[in-house]
């Protein structure tokens, strides 16, 4: 079949979304009359770019699909495949992948981190808690990306999920580090984010919805420019994603009140960091660090629901009007 007119596209994405009429119209904001008129093909009148936009925003399409190059062959492939130049793999040596986040990350950072704490934080309060090989150039490269993160202006968000963050205070098996590094990292934590409105820290709840394992993988947002880039399972590789509506997306979800996930506001956050810091100096356990938390925040629920259902039965519960925003 050939796809030539704005029309031959509408038509074909309208049958590959498998929508009725009237879901597909509701969502382009056309009425259903308009929509049977281009299915059919009982009028030549072309759908107005505003159409064009909500299609390629509701199914992450390429502007350059109604584009009369962007025909036949061409434009199957065009709304069947990743475009090439929307996704780039960054495949280099550990000097290559710091410049690499340096520059993407220069001046601001939204980021999900994989796991608490960032290594930032881990590289400026304690020794080196992975054997890997070093050289004065990457001791050069993760010196300034330190300095970087510890300037007072330095805008960065992040987010980390509960499990992480109880789980670098108290687990006893994959834990890297003694009760005084981890006390320290708190600390330096706290000072950083305590009353700096250019730093906010945002602790969720991963079991809150169906998105366990997003906080497993680092991602970094850079909304402004309309790159997104997050590391693979192969620690030497990142994976680099220019898809615009994709990466507002994701910065909506986790930068909108209503659409992120269960979470402990910003401020909160950085008193429930101070609070576990000293659940660690005075050998609290987490039971003790929960009912802290229940009792002198609003997120007790929160930790309560990342608690195992065995600790759950030996903590209060939540008290009444708890809040997950």
């Amino acid at each position: 079949m050939s796809y030539k007119t704005s029309i031959d596209k509408l038509i074909e994405i309208y049958k590959r979304s498998n929508l009725s009429i009237s879901k597909f119209a509701s969502l382009i904001q056309k009425d259903r009359r308009t929509v049977t008129s281009w299915v059919d093909r009982v009028t030549d009148v072309e759908p107005s770019t505003s159409v064009k936009d909500k299609i390629c925003a509701l199914f992450r399409y390429p502007d350059y699909i109604w584009e009369e190059a962007c025909n036949d062959e061409e434009f199957i492939k065009s709304i069947t495949q990743i475009p090439q130049k929307e996704v780039r793999i960054i495949d280099e040596d550990y000097c290559g992948r710091m410049r690499y986040i340096m520059e993407i990350e220069e001046n601001r950072r939204f980021v999900i981190q994989a796991q608490f704490p960032g290594p930032m934080y881990r590289d400026t309060a304690v020794k080196r808690t992975y054997r890997t090989q070093t050289s004065s150039e990457i001791e050069m490269l993760k010196q300034n990306r330190i300095n970087q993160m510890l300037r007072y202006d330095y805008d960065t968000t992040e987010w980390y999920s509960i499990k992480s963050i109880l789980s670098f205070c108290f687990a006893s098996i994959g834990n890297f580090y003694t009760k005084e590094e981890k006390i320290k990292i708190l600390e330096l934590i706290y000072e950083l984010f305590n009353n700096n409105y250019n730093k906010k820290l945002f602790l969720f709840d991963s079991f809150s919805r169906k998105i366990y394992g997003m906080e497993t993988t680092y991602i970094s947002i850079n909304v402004k420019q309309k790159v997104l880039f997050f590391k693979s399972p192969i620690e030497s590789v990142f994976i680099e994603i220019r898809n615009k509506n994709l990466v507002e997306r994701m910065h909506k979800y986790y930068s909108s009140p209503i659409e992120a996930p269960s979470h402990v506001n910003f401020l909160e956050s950085v008193k429930i960091i101070k609070i576990l810091q000293d659940a660690l100096k005075y050998n609290n356990d987490i039971k003790q660090a929960y009912e802290t938390i229940n009792r002198l925040t609003d997120y007790g629920e929160l930790f309560y629901n990342n608690l195992s259902v065995d600790l759950q039965k030996e903590v209060s519960e939540p008290k009444p009007g708890q809040r997950r925003n």
